[in-house]
């Protein structure tokens, strides 16, 4: 699940039990086998009345009870369902659990169903805070009464954690598996979505129809999913799998270009895990008033409306939000769905791979400073947050599993599982992963197992990975100087860790730069301080320590300007970049940092080239002039541009108007926008006229520039 505020911290939702409470995998004592549901909706209440036909096997003990969690619902009847005929059994349900004395003790080879008339009532179940609605209410009505006209009607679900069951009984733990099979009766002029299949469609005279959808294979209660609206389908491919796009019908001509990348980063992770896609088809639908960003359920991904972009606004998209939730909840149907955590305190079995998808495909679609620009992201979220150091990544003790939705699983994790790639190297990482699906499709796994995956292909213990980084708080802080002695040609590095928590073991890579020359040298960092020295001919330009840029760590580098100008134009990484552009801004007044951000509005990566425009001070603005120009006219990237005729307008120089007049033709928002802000700043008044003009089709950065033109005084 793609949660819009993850680099923020969820801690006050859904929880009533208390932080020092174990949260470990949910005792199985009934296994889930199969999962019937026949439903219906009233949308003046905002009820589901449901039928359910439950079929479950003791997991090894014999058992003559049954314990399903179904929350705010009404329960009409309980029975046993046998060749047809139906049994009825005693029951009593508290509101949150419905228990069930069964008619005899079953063994653990002898299956049962259940059946259960139930309606399920989401919006009289009560919170203790606002805040958890949008998140745990289980099945939406949106617009149910047809009352804002501007709104579709719509009706979804949204499991994730344990919100299934507020609309179907189920036992609604994450290492529950199923198949299911869920019968929509809705009014004919709807469509539906659910998991697998469309089995069959009956028109029932009435005016409404039951779709049923059927999937044949097991997956989680959490990712059960319904959709009912009115959508249209874009079908798309995969090998020889459907791939559809579901949106409103005003959205759908966008639909392709929208979506459209979706059949390549299923090819692309499919061979890159060596583990072609698991499931029958891959759908996404985008959906109103959704709480979250996106939700991996099995074979149909819901997705939050800011999915929805006109052609201009995808211009300026790049690797945004949109797209990467796209990649994000894709990756989760291999890791959630396929393997499924087995208990939400593991959840770096599945968001944190989710999170690192992200890196890994920037790196593969847009380049390795895409990747890396994802990757550092994180690392610098994580990082600036003051909580986060003191949270594991597996956390067996919380308020309630939502708090594992946070920046430690995902921004955190991303960079462990992208430190763990780098020490094994790529061919050993992902046929570690291989293993750990291969081992354990259908099935759910703790992090434990995926450490034994890794060890049974690299053929090394990796306990001390796995402890310090999975299940240990914080991240070293590591102090790093420098000492060089000309009489014995020694250059001498300093390390030395100074959190107050335990110590980290560091493999590292360090690069000595004398010139034109690089030596790599593999280290490892095993005690609190250590000390290396390093043979070199002539006094090195740059000591370049984690030459990878891999390690999850807050680092204090004692370097001078003149190492990171060095840094700038030798060390090929984004990591070693930025460094120095960062570095240099903090000096705009040194030549060596001047040379540093001119050189920089050159960088192959735009966002690079984006930051040295705005780290340049109005000294540096005039002999900075032709290159913006150029880079106004010419960038390849329309926010680089755009950024280009921002920094060029704090000139107030009337030369460059005409570079704005030709912003006002640009079909990107972003370029428009930063034209009609730097046109403003010569002629407010033309630019209010040209305001006027764009106003019609305005959004993204032009709506934001208009409303700011209309706003200054």
């Amino acid at each position: 699940m793609r949660i819009i505020c993850l680099l923020g911290f969820l801690w006050t939702l859904c929880g009533t039990a208390m932080a020092d409470n174990y949260r470990g995998s949910a005792t199985r004592i009934n296994d889930l086998v199969h999962t019937r549901l026949d439903v219906r909706f009233d949308y003046k209440k905002r009820y589901l009345n449901g039928k359910a036909w439950v079929t479950l096997v003791p997991h090894f003990f014999a058992t003559d009870s049954l314990r399903l969690d179904a929350r705010s619902m009404d329960i009409h009847s309980v029975s046993l369902d046998r060749a047809g005929s139906r049994i009825p059994l005693a029951f009593h349900y508290d509101g949150f659990s419905l228990n069930i004395q069964l008619d005899r003790m079953y063994r653990h080879d002898e299956k049962y169903t259940v059946f259960i008339d139930y309606t399920a009532k989401p919006y009289e179940m009560p919170f203790r805070d606002s805040s958890l609605i949008p998140y745990c209410r289980g099945l939406y009505f949106v617009n149910p009464d047809g009352a804002e006209p501007d709104k579709p009607v719509q009706i979804y679900t949204q499991g994730e954690t344990e919100n299934s069951s507020v609309w179907f009984p189920t036992i609604d733990k994450p290492n529950q598996k199923t198949t299911s099979e869920i019968s929509m009766t809705v009014p004919s002029k709807y469509m539906t979505l659910s998991n697998g299949r469309l089995a069959s469609q009956k028109n029932n005279g009435d005016g409404t129809r039951t779709d049923t959808w059927k999937m044949e294979l097991p997956h989680p209660p959490y990712l059960f999913m319904m959709t009912v609206g009115d959508f249209r389908v874009y079908h798309d491919h995969w090998r020889d799998k459907a791939v559809d796009y579901y949106l409103e019908p005003a959205w759908a001509p966008y639909a392709k270009q929208i979506f459209g990348v979706t059949p390549e980063a299923i090819e692309y992770f499919s061979n890159v895990l060596h583990y072609p896609f698991p499931w029958n088809k891959y759908d996404q639908i985008v959906v109103r008033d959704y709480g979250s960003g996106g939700m991996e359920n099995t074979t149909a991904t819901l997705m939050n409306e800011y999915m929805l972009r006109t052609p201009r606004e995808l211009l300026d998209a790049y690797y945004d939000k949109a797209n990467s939730t796209i990649i994000h909840e894709l990756f989760h149907q291999w890791f959630g769905a396929l393997v499924t955590c087995e208990s939400w305190s593991n959840q770096a079995l599945d968001e944190t791979f989710a999170e690192f998808s992200d890196g890994l495909w920037s790196e593969h679609h847009y380049g390795q400073d895409a990747g890396d620009d994802a990757r550092y992201q994180d690392l610098s979220a994580y990082l600036g947050s003051q909580r986060a150091h003191t949270l594991p990544l597996v956390r067996y003790h919380y308020d309630n599993e939502l708090d594992v939705f946070d920046i430690v699983t995902y921004c955190k994790g991303s960079n462990i599982l992208n430190m763990l790639r780098h020490y094994l190297g790529d061919p050993a990482f992902f046929e570690g992963l291989h293993r750990y699906l291969t081992t354990n499709a259908f099935k759910s796994a703790e992090v434990d197992q995926l450490r034994l995956a890794m060890e049974e292909v690299c053929g090394e213990d990796l306990h001390w990975f796995f402890d310090q980084w999975y299940f240990r708080p914080g991240h070293p802080v590591l102090d790093i100087s420098y000492h060089w002695d000309g009489g014995t040609h020694t250059q001498t590095v300093y390390l030395q860790q100074t959190q107050k928590d335990s110590v980290f073991q560091l493999p590292m890579a360090i690069d000595i730069y004398t010139g034109t020359s690089k030596k790599r040298y593999s280290v490892r960092m095993n005690d609190r301080a250590d000390t290396l020295t390093f043979q070199t001919p002539v006094r090195p330009d740059l000591v370049n320590v984690d030459a990878e840029k891999v390690l999850v760590a807050a680092l204090t580098d004692h370097r001078t300007l003149d190492e990171y100008a060095f840094e700038y134009f030798h060390a090929p990484l984004y990591r070693d970049r930025i460094e120095a552009i960062n570095a240099a801004a903090a000096a705009p007044s040194d030549k060596r940092a001047q040379a540093v951000l001119l050189a920089a509005l050159h960088d192959k990566y735009y966002r690079l080239r984006i930051l040295a425009m705005n780290a340049l001070d109005s000294d540096m603005l005039s002999a900075a002039a032709p290159v913006l120009s150029d880079l106004a006219l010419h960038d390849t990237s329309t926010l680089a541009r755009a950024a280009a005729i921002r920094v060029l307008g704090r000139l107030k120089k009337a030369e460059y108007m005409p570079i704005f007049d030709r912003a006002m033709e640009s079909p990107s928002y972003a370029v428009e926008g930063a034209g009609l802000i730097a046109m403003s700043l010569l002629d407010k008044g033309k630019a209010l006229r040209f305001a006027q003009k764009l106003e019609k089709d305005s959004r993204g950065e032009l709506a934001k520039a208009i409303k700011a033109l209309h706003d200054s005084p």
